[in-house]
């Protein structure tokens, strides 16, 4: 590997190079575009494309594209070669300001829930000049917004932008109340970490299930699963370890700085984290390492698997989004120090999320929710359902004064003695973690356990952002006409822990009696993707939105019918492939098994030999009884899908049967599967097993 110092940033076009490479007159206006938000002069574009064209080159790149995250949860790009053609029949090199701002995809094939029809086609792509290009694949990649012609936005990254832009709004109004001169912008920071599975491709090629839906659809549990906790940060085998380290090198060059890398709980799981980083650039590179883990697996013979569930019975993949608040002069807004009962500062800020996420509950559900985080969320391997904040016992400690007057002091963690006189006295944090929380406060910033591994974080960190934008303009408000902001603050305070409290759980989120407690305290227990989608079109979320500007009604109900399409989409085709396996895969390979066992049955019996066939006879007798019921489940699947698939008009009401009507019948028709898979002749059976996918690497 080359020294990382190298090749870190080596295909960005960051700060560095745009110093290096741009007249000082250029960098300072860009740069004052980047901080400040201000327009981007036509004239300064020409010359960064000027720039950024003749280091692409130099890279190697031959061809530019607009590279954007559309509403199908992936990224997209269109791209096009610098060659412009010439009188003499040569070409010479060439990319303007203009193709540098904007481009024009065709915006009707995209999911826009409505708001394109087929016919019409124009869209635009934004030079997103807060986010660095960089170069990949041989194309100079240049982030950017996505939106229709008629000025909706039709991707992820236009309303975080917003988003992010209005809770800076609101924050510096809050800083500045309390008496704050110097912050003039607020950032969000996020560092999200990604879980996936690797399994091997030859493995992967075999089974249908994988290769269109990213999920197995069938699979008896293997002898072993993860109830050793054997893989959970245990060492890595050569082949993963190979695997990840290239895609390491490979995020490096991006500017990607992935740091910490290890073998998750389940086998054939492992993680990658990011050091933090503003939120939309992490959006970015968050993309780009779902991107390079897939690419690169398949170089080393393997595929990576980002679906939330992808084997039964044993732990799914989530990303935890680390997510926190900076101002531009270096202060974490959510770094309580070390005395947080007289962090005033720290309280209103701690106090304002708490009440954004317990006033906007199913709103945050909904940016956790797809097909396949349905398999997880309250399955007692993630977070439940149920929206609630951990912060542990020195800030419970500091809520509850604050419930009764001011807070006087902090508990504090001291030092753990371990036992053993050579080992250090270790400083011991003011409070422990709690693992099955969805929202987790952990030291200086909140981390929202319940995003999709699968998903962009663009949904969850501009709900999030918004919603605690709209809680700090109300105590924006309060501030600034208070006669007495001290008072006013210790008010603030009083009344948010009151009234918002209940959110606020520190036990274990995995017991049945915290079901029980959360419905008495009045919190939304949001079981399914279908029902969470309904969050979109509730007026009190599509008024926050509309307020902040961050998307407007239109657009909201654009995204409720896009992921409502989507989920029917999804679990139309999960049981389309479970159908055609079972009958094209599992019942031949069945009927051959029972034919077999018949014949040697009978071969035995034509020798005359009094021998003891009742084994034979009770294994003949229990697989002819479960492949009918095979063959009875696959039609009275197929009945739903076509029940579900021609229910047109009501979108939610055709979602709503393939959630509780085809996705329970796919349920009916694993159960008998796996029980047959357990029976019959491994050598016979279709497709590798649990054992074969997590254990062959």
């Amino acid at each position: 590997m080359s020294k990382l110092g190298e090749i870190f940033g080596s295909n960005v076009f960051n700060d560095a190079v745009m110093k290096e490479r741009l007249p000082k007159a250029t960098y300072k206006a860009l740069k004052k575009t980047i901080e400040e938000g201000l327009p981007l002069d036509p004239a300064v574009a020409d010359v960064v494309a000027s720039a950024m064209k003749d280091w692409a080159l130099e890279k190697g790149a031959t061809h530019f594209t607009h590279w954007f995250q559309p509403m199908t949860g992936i990224t997209a790009e269109k791209h096009d070669s610098f060659i412009s053609p010439t009188a003499d029949g040569k070409a010479i090199m060439e990319f303007s300001g203009k193709e540098l701002i904007k481009g024009e995809p065709d915006a009707s094939s995209f999911p826009s829930g409505g708001l394109r029809a087929t016919f019409e086609a124009r869209g635009y792509t934004a030079w997103d000049c807060t986010s660095p290009a960089f170069i990949k694949d041989d194309s100079l990649c240049i982030p950017t917004a996505f939106c229709s012609y008629t000025g909706e936005a039709l991707d992820k990254k236009t309303p975080l932008l917003r988003s992010m832009e209005a809770l800076s709004k609101q924050a510096v109004r809050v800083l500045k109340a309390l008496g704050n001169t110097t912050s003039q912008n607020v950032i969000t920071t996020v560092g999200p970490e990604q879980e996936y599975f690797i399994v091997d491709k030859k493995a992967f090629d075999q089974r249908k299930d994988l290769i269109f839906t990213g999920r197995t659809l069938f699979g008896a549990k293997p002898p072993k699963g993860q109830e050793l906790e054997d893989h959970y940060f245990g060492s890595l085998k050569e082949r993963i370890s190979a695997y990840m380290k290239e895609v390491d090198e490979e995020l490096w060059k991006l500017g990607v700085s992935a740091k910490t890398k290890h073998n998750e709980v389940a086998p054939a799981q492992h993680e990658l984290a990011p050091i933090f980083t503003t939120t939309n650039i992490a959006t970015d590179h968050n993309q780009l390492t779902m991107d390079t883990m897939k690419k690169v697996a398949l170089r080393h013979g393997l595929v990576c698997l980002l679906h939330e569930k992808p084997f039964a019975g044993i732990n799914g993949s989530g990303k935890h989004n680390n997510w926190s608040m900076a101002t531009d002069d270096g202060m974490n807004l959510l770094d309580p120090g070390h005395t947080p009962h007289e962090n005033e500062q720290f309280l209103v800020f701690l106090c304002s999320v708490i009440k954004a996420v317990d006033e906007y509950a199913d709103f945050l559900r909904v940016s956790a929710a797809n097909p396949g985080n349905d398999h997880r969320l309250g399955a007692n391997e993630a977070p439940p359902a149920i929206i609630s904040i951990f912060l542990g016992e020195q800030l419970q400690d500091i809520l509850e004064q604050l419930e009764n007057g001011s807070a006087t002091s902090s508990k504090t963690g001291g030092h753990m003695e371990i036992g053993v006189t050579t080992l250090p006295a270790l400083p011991k944090d003011a409070t422990d973690r709690n693992r099955t929380s969805p929202f987790a406060f952990t030291g200086n910033k909140f981390e929202f356990r319940m995003v999709p591994s699968s998903a962009s974080i663009a949904a969850p960190n501009y709900i999030l952002n918004t919603i605690v934008a709209e809680v700090l303009s109300e105590v924006a408000g309060r501030l600034e006409k208070a006669s007495s902001v001290k008072a006013e603050v210790k008010s603030i305070l009083t009344e948010y822990v009151t009234k918002h409290k209940k959110v606020v759980f520190n036990g274990n989120g995995y017991s049945d009696e915290w079901v029980v407690e959360a419905e008495k305290r009045g919190l939304p227990n949001i079981k399914t993707t279908v029902e969470a989608i309904k969050a979109l079109i509730s007026e009190k979320n599509i008024a926050v939105m509309e307020k902040h500007g961050v998307l407007s009604k239109v657009e909201m109900e654009s995204r409720y019918e896009i992921d409502l399409e989507n989920y029917i989409k999804t679990i139309n085709i999960e049981a389309l492939t479970m159908i055609e396996m079972a009958k094209r895969e599992i019942l031949p390979a069945v009927i051959k098994f029972t034919t077999n066992l018949a014949g040697s049955i009978n071969t035995i019996k034509a020798t005359g030999v009094a021998a003891d066939l009742t084994a034979q006879t009770e294994l003949l007798i229990e697989v002819s009884s479960l492949t009918a019921a095979l063959k009875k489940n696959i039609a009275v699947l197929e009945e739903a899908v076509d029940k579900a698939a021609n229910a047109h008009g009501d979108t939610y009401a055709q979602a709503s049967l393939f959630r509780f009507d085809v996705f329970e019948k796919m349920g009916a028709l694993r159960g008998v599967a796996d029980t047959l898979e357990t029976l019959v002749d491994k050598d016979v059976w279709p497709m590798p097993t649990y054992a074969e996918l997590l254990f062959n690497i």
